[in-house]
């Protein structure tokens, strides 16, 4: 395994070989060092590499396989988190390309890096690029540019987890960080043509300070992005379970791997076209059609359903920027703790449309929070209700195709969608929703239209998450995608 092998190679079977002494940690990180080297600047996903800390945690895991040492299921296995808010010690965080925060450099954990090194045992070696302060769907910034989608460098990757899903799909890393408040992982996943998974919320301690419960509103997680279903079930397998710091996280032990053989015959699936009110594309909606027929295939019951959503798709992306916004608040004022203005003397930082709604919503009343998660609420009765009879709901994950790169650092998303206007941070995302509700979910490559992917989400049961990941097996086992990844291999290095 070597060479553009090791490249597209999955997190498992790398981990395989370093395990049976068939790979050495030390070259598979070297490798992909190099990697990242090569290929990044044409793409521009990672936006920090410790090379010289990567080997040294090589050669310590090199050395717990030769000394016959118990190890993780991602042993030796280079990877990446996000520049968001998501850390390792001494390493920057700009919180998603905040020029005041170039040399911001925290010295604690995050709990993705905390578990997938210390219990998983693989190595992070980079930071993939992100939008600031993550609100919005796409990848850009002022500080780092927008990073590019590897089936189309002049086309945006999703976001705010972009830079990880683009680094996964290009064979930068073979799993990847995201983070999701809106759709972060499966809004890029859906773009780059990559897996990204969402877990029930709670499944994944993520534990936050001061504010032990800031993950609430709308429910945040994090979770793997990878090119196929069984390195995420490995990479679940070692970021859940119960932690004492988060007040939400689930005491329960769950079988990821074991879901993925699980068959699906008699599964009831309701197929969800537009959530009710949102505008599609029309290449999205027939690629996903034809992807659900994969699963009446499996021996699944595929039926068509309304929610019953009576919200404009504008309101509720309206309402996701205002619900989200009282947690942003709260990080301004902690970075201005820790010395850094943003809103005074480093505004200038921020983009027009971040500012708009911390301007709205800085001093929000309890009135108006109240009414928000009223209708919130709506929209979880709304799900509540499909699985009531359903085991599965099934929708397109975004509404479009990529949008082009801007030249400002300011990219947005589409203005119209299907010949509707749409709120650009997020309002073309059919994602934002299932965090109003806290359902486990996942963005699946369900083919390419125009050659560019286009991603099918896959939702659970309140706390079903092998539901969603035996769906996803069965998908991937019916209509594998890894031969879409060649567009990426013969993309030209500027």
């Amino acid at each position: 395994m070597t060479g553009e092998d090791l490249s597209f190679a999955s997190a498992g079977s790398i981990a395989d070989a370093i395990k049976t002494k068939k790979l050495s940690p030390v070259e598979v990180v070297d490798y992909f060092i190099n990697r990242v080297a090569e290929r990044n600047p044409s793409l521009n996903a990672v936006v920090h590499m410790a090379p010289e800390e990567g080997r040294k945690a090589a050669k310590a895991a090199e050395a717990a396989v030769m000394a016959g040492k118990k190890l993780g299921p991602l042993h030796g296995v280079p990877i990446a988190i996000k520049d968001l808010f998501d850390f390792k010690p001494g390493w920057p965080a700009t919180l998603g390309g905040i020029r005041a925060l170039k040399d911001f450099k925290p010295n604690y954990l995050c709990p993705f890096s905390e578990r997938i090194e210390q219990r998983g045992g693989a190595i992070v070696i980079g930071k993939t690029n992100s939008p600031i302060m993550g609100f919005r769907g796409i990848t850009d910034n002022y500080l780092f540019g927008p990073t590019g989608n590897p089936f189309d460098t002049t086309r945006n990757p999703g976001g705010s987890s972009g830079g990880s899903a683009a680094a996964v799909a290009d064979g930068l890393f073979p799993l990847a960080e995201g983070t999701d408040g809106g759709g972060s992982i499966r809004i890029p996943a859906s773009w780059c043509g990559v897996y990204g998974y969402k877990a029930a919320f709670g499944r994944l301690p993520l534990w936050t300070r001061p504010n032990a419960f800031s993950a609430e509103t709308p429910f945040i997680h994090e979770g793997p992005i990878t090119r196929n279903v069984r390195d995420a079930a490995l990479a679940l397998s070692v970021l859940a379970g119960y932690d004492a710091r988060d007040p939400y996280a689930l005491d329960e032990e769950v079988d990821f791997l074991g879901a993925l053989d699980r068959p699906i015959k008699g599964m009831k699936i309701a197929y969800s076209p537009n959530f009710d009110v949102f505008p599609v594309e029309p290449e999205v909606a027939e690629t996903v059609r034809k992807a659900v027929d994969a699963l009446r295939e499996a021996g699944a019951t595929v039926t068509d359903v309304k929610l019953g959503i009576k919200r404009s798709h504008m309101e509720l992306a309206d309402l996701w920027c205002k619900i989200i916004m009282p947690l942003n608040v709260a990080g301004v004022i902690g970075m201005k703790e820790a010395g850094y203005d943003l809103i005074g003397k480093h505004r200038d930082d921020l983009p027009p449309e971040y500012l708009y709604w911390y301007d709205r919503y800085e001093n929000i009343t309890p009135a108006e929070m109240h009414e928000a998660q009223s209708v919130r609420t709506e929209i979880y009765d709304a799900v509540r209700g499909v699985f009531a009879e359903h085991d599965i709901l099934i929708s397109p994950t975004l509404a479009c195709l990529p949008v082009e790169n801007a030249k400002d650092g300011n990219t947005l998303g589409p203005k119209t969608v299907a010949g509707e206007e749409v709120n650009r941070l997020i309002g073309w995302c059919l994602t934002f929703p299932i965090n109003f509700t806290g359902n486990p979910a996942a963005s699946i490559p369900a083919g390419l239209a125009k050659g560019l992917p286009v991603g099918m989400q896959i939702i659970g049961k309140r706390y079903a998450d092998t539901d969603v990941l035996a769906v996803s097996a069965a998908f991937e086992r019916l209509r594998p995608w890894q031969q879409t990844y060649d567009i990426c291999r013969k993309r030209k290095l500027s």
